[in-house]
């Protein structure tokens, strides 16, 4: 029951908490009445949804003529909202896994909610390939199997169709790296149910007890989804840039596509991952476990990927022009100054400037400031797919062909249909599950917890020199402490109490 004292390291949990406080403050939220503000979030998503509803039927139903494309630019913003979703994903693997594998502590307060909204991004995503077909009935011929089709067979050599196989094991691999975290919360939940609600989350727990092979094979399993999705998030991203690289047209015939759009879409998953998270530790009341040290370390990743795009768009540039070909300079001299100059002066001022006053402390530690730079960055993400797409058509090797592409009510429609969409998953799954991982955060309360780290827990604990060292003490808690965790520890279920024993086994 002892910790080690830490003046430089902050905690990542805050406000004192035992083990039985985690429990309630984190499950509360599913088993209580709705709130006023989630219902009306909810309502907004359902508008969204309902009228884009609207829209995607009518795409289905008269066909993509419902859209703006012409013989010039035939991929608008279907394929510029395909790649932002996608991106948006690319956190949520990134937080579980890369960071799993680091053992960085930081990650399991947001990982859960990164996880559930790469999942729901990925959905959104996949939507737009398929309305983009015209014939969605048909969409089942992207799948390679035999068929009575005669030569319509799908081509091996296009990356459209390594997207298929990409983003579907991307979105498999992240799905069971979410349920799996989730195992072991929902059966704590099952075991402060009742009735009928005790049967649904029994059933969701697959029947884990806690016992010490369960968490065994659960550890195991993590680890290996941790694996196999670590190549992932650069993979996916790389594939969906080679869509455009893979291809001759001036503007995305070049090699830097592949680390450039990983780094961008890390950078957009990052801010999307604050924008939620910044909301739902206010909503459900959660600041002691999403804290300011979660956010700085967020703004951290944000600055890095963002400072890495900015220097890819600057390399563009520079090749662009030390190429000599006069098509591709000419691609990114339309970019800046021609019809669309608007859209690529908003790319690079919300993709290259506003990252950088993260380098501020102050700035990196401002729950304001951090939730409108992340809605900055993303609509900045958003403007730098439209630019590839839309600015490297609309003027090809023919002037007789020049376009000027504007999207309809249908389009714009159908990109809010997956904003709803979005919302209304994410609404629902913070009402049925945890948001933060319950195992994990307790997983890390003794090396991380404020009782025990950090510059307010000498305040509380009594220490001595005998660790050695004026910057280590050994911390014995208080006898009001010891007697609260013993009354908490008998009243819990197995599976908490089997978490507890794991935790102090895992320590020695």
């Amino acid at each position: 029951m002892s910790g080690v004292v830490s003046h430089t390291r902050p905690p990542l949990v805050t406000g004192r908490k035992t083990y039985h406080q985690i429990t309630e403050d984190i499950c509360s939220p599913t088993e209580q009445v709705p709130s006023g503000s989630w219902v009306l979030c909810l309502l907004g998503a359902l508008g969204l949804l309902g009228f884009g509803a609207v829209a995607v039927f009518l795409t289905i139903w008269v066909g993509i003529g419902t859209w703006n494309l012409n013989k010039t630019v035939g991929w608008g913003w279907d394929i510029t909202n395909f790649v932002w979703w996608v991106g948006i994903g690319h956190a949520g693997t990134l937080i579980s896994a890369i960071l799993l594998l680091f053992r960085q502590k930081w990650r399991t307060g947001v990982n859960r909610a990164a996880e559930a909204m790469t999942i729901f991004a990925v959905m959104c995503a996949g939507l737009f390939p398929l309305l983009h077909m015209g014939r969605i009935w048909v969409a089942f011929f992207t799948l390679p199997y035999p068929n009575t089709r005669g030569p319509l067979w799908v081509n091996f050599n296009s990356p459209l169709l390594w997207d298929v196989f990409a983003i579907s094991t991307y979105f498999t691999v992240s799905l069971l790296f979410w349920y799996t975290g989730l195992v072991p919360d929902f059966a704590t939940i099952r075991d402060r149910a009742k009735g009928f609600r005790k049967k649904i989350y029994n059933f969701l727990s697959f029947g884990w007890t806690g016992a010490a092979k369960h968490w065994q094979r659960w550890e195991s399993l993590s680890l290996i989804l941790a694996g196999l999705a670590t190549p992932l998030v650069l993979s996916v991203h790389t594939i969906v840039s080679f869509d455009f690289a893979t291809s001759v047209i001036p503007g995305w015939h070049t090699t830097i596509f592949p680390p450039y759009f990983v780094a961008g879409a890390i950078f957009s998953g990052f801010a999307m991952v604050q924008t939620l998270m910044i909301i739902t530790r206010k909503v459900l009341k959660l600041e002691d476990y999403i804290t300011v040290e979660h956010i700085e370390s967020m703004n951290k990743v944000i600055v890095l990927t963002g400072s890495i795009v900015g220097v890819a768009y600057l390399t563009e540039l520079f090749i662009a022009w030390y190429s000599g070909y006069i098509y591709e300079q000419f691609a990114f001299y339309n970019r800046a100054l021609g019809p669309y100059w608007w859209s690529y002066f908003a790319m690079m001022t919300c993709n290259v400037i506003t990252p950088q006053f993260f380098w501020s402390r102050k700035m990196r530690r401002s729950i304001a400031v951090t939730f409108v730079l992340s809605i900055i960055v993303n609509i900045g993400m958003w403007f730098e797919r439209f630019v590839i797409i839309v600015t490297s058509l609309h003027r090809d090797f023919l002037p007789s062909s020049w376009a000027y592409y504007s999207p309809t009510w249908v389009e714009v429609g159908d990109y809010l249909f997956t904003f709803g969409l979005f919302g209304t998953l994410y609404l629902i799954f913070i009402r049925v599950a945890p948001v933060v991982a319950i195992a994990e955060i307790k997983s890390i309360l003794k090396t991380s917890g404020d009782q025990y780290v950090g510059p307010l827990a000498d305040a509380h604990h009594p220490h001595g020199p005998e660790d050695g060292g004026e910057h280590s003490h050994k911390v014995e808690p208080t006898k009001e402490e010891l007697v609260a965790d013993e009354r908490a520890e008998s009243s819990s279920s197995s599976s908490s109490e089997d978490v507890l024993s794991n935790e102090d086994k895992t320590e020695e």
